[in-house]
């Protein structure tokens, strides 16, 4: 799979209400016509629910 990079995951979760769970999330980035391998890099997150975008960046790229 690609890597995601973080402008293109910010693109593609614009309009996202907070807190939000995995699903709204991957809902969210179609809508804004993502790519395949972002709505498939969300849909495999291991947390469930989010409350802001660090918390998403934070599960897709692994900061620390």
């Amino acid at each position: 799979m690609a890597r995601v990079s973080p402008v293109d995951l910010q693109k593609a979760l614009s309009g996202t209400d907070y807190p939000t769970d995995r699903e709204a999330l991957v809902e969210c980035a179609k809508r804004n016509h993502a790519s395949k391998e972002i709505t498939e890099e969300l849909s495999h997150l291991r947390k469930k629910t989010f409350d802001n975008p660090a918390e998403v960046s934070k599960a897709v790229f692994g900061h620390k």
